[in-house]
């Protein structure tokens, strides 16, 4: 839900390509992420157990002070006034300012990022083979 409501933040400000690939991206990642804990996991049966009163205590202390929370930031809003946010150029190209930024302010963060992912990905594969009898 927050990649979500983050991407409709992104439409409100009428950058409307990042909001497609923030959805796209981060649900891939979530969904490759899940893969692999699957995929590393042994799987068996688990025992039943009992569920203790201090766990559903705990998670209706979490549960309402999150409600509360959301209350409290729900009424201080403003009135529903059809306010727009400023845009600092709205004739930009939103793909193009994207790949501006990312290659021109963070190319070697970029880079660097690139090859963690790969050292993960080749970490994963080893890690997650079986050896044989």
């Amino acid at each position: 839900m927050s990649f979500v409501a983050l991407a409709a933040v992104f439409v409100t400000l009428d950058a409307y390509f990042i909001a497609v690939v923030q959805v796209l991206v981060y649900a891939g990642a979530v969904m490759v992420l899940f893969l692999f804990i699957i995929m590393l996991l042994d799987l068996r049966e688990e025992k039943t157990r009992r569920v203790r009163l201090s766990a559903w205590v705990g998670g209706g202390l979490v549960i309402g002070g999150f409600v509360s929370a959301l209350v409290q930031v729900i009424s201080s809003l403003p009135g529903s006034g059809n306010t727009k946010p400023v845009v600092s150029n709205p004739e930009a190209n939103d793909v193009a300012l994207v790949g501006f930024t990312l290659f021109k302010d963070f190319n070697f963060p970029f880079q660097i990022i690139g090859v963690l992912l790969l050292v993960a990905t080749v970490g994963v594969v080893l890690l997650s083979r079986k050896e044989l009898k």
